[in-house]
């Protein structure tokens, strides 16, 4: 994979400007002379309860690419490298060190529901002629990107409840409003999803020692029968929520483009 995401000059939510990198110096068995990135760990982290201590911390013993305690450190991609005691990106050189805003050394679990419900009534595109597929979309606070409304997983959590959890939070503001009925309804819409990636995820946040990996799966509402007729109303991380037509000239947020393409593939709707 190249990096396009996590190479964009100033690392988010700081002033930390990343080493500069051409496509072939990223891997690391490509020598780079002189490769001395920025050491960055963002203030946001100290003290955190969801936040790893810095590796050079005596009593932080973490087990490398295994279940540690509650903290799944396993990586999608295979084992990954310790060098210097800091785990090393299984991807490559990012041009920054450290965790920068990213709470775990090594690998960062997210998971990432795709939403989806067709144009109703099941509108052709003029151009394709396959039908328009619409996800569920959430306006990131902290950039103002669209992107599907996924989240960390919590530790001891499994990624199904992560998914539930995140969609019910960040699309239906459940923090806010509880609704037994609507939340017996999603549970069972919940129960059935497809997987459609799950691995590495090129993101902003990414550095050389820490990196988000994510299993998206999309679940499907056919008919427009449950979450597709629900009003939504954006809660949590989400500045704004709206049903979005799938289209390959959307822009949005890290890999989320990639995992929208292969809904439409999966859906045989339009791209």
């Amino acid at each position: 994979m190249v990096h396009i995401k996590c190479r964009t000059g100033l690392y988010p939510f700081s002033e930390i400007r990343r080493f500069v990198l051409t496509d072939a110096q990223i891997p690391w068995a490509v020598p780079v002379e002189n490769y001395s990135p920025p050491d960055y760990d963002s203030p946001v982290l100290h003290n955190k309860p969801w936040a790893d201590p810095p590796c050079d911390d005596p009593n932080f013993r973490p087990k490398w690419n295994a279940l540690d305690g509650k903290t799944n450190r396993k990586s999608h991609t295979g084992p990954y490298k310790i060098i210097d005691g800091r785990p090393l990106n299984p991807e490559g050189r990012t041009g920054l060190k450290g965790r920068g805003v990213l709470g775990k050394w090594g690998p960062n679990h997210a998971a990432d529901p795709v939403v989806t419900r067709w144009k109703s009534p099941k509108e052709l595109h003029p151009g394709t002629k396959l039908p328009i597929l619409q996800f569920c979309a959430i306006q990131r606070r902290d950039c103002g990107q669209w992107a599907i409304p996924g989240g960390m997983v919590d530790p001891g959590e499994s990624v199904s409840e992560t998914l539930k959890r995140e969609f019910l939070e960040e699309a239906f503001n459940s923090l806010e409003n509880s609704d037994k009925a609507n939340e017996e309804m999603i549970s069972g819409f919940f129960s059935k999803g497809e997987e459609i990636f799950k691995g590495y995820v090129d993101d902003p946040r990414n550095t050389d020692n820490a990196w988000m990996e994510t299993v998206a799966v999309n679940f499907h509402d056919d008919n427009n029968t449950t979450v597709g007729k629900f009003k939504l109303q954006a809660g949590d991380d989400a500045k704004n929520v709206k049903w979005i037509d799938i289209d390959s000239k959307l822009d949005l947020y890290a890999s989320h483009s990639n995992f929208i393409q292969a809904v439409a593939k999966l859906r045989q709707a339009h791209w």
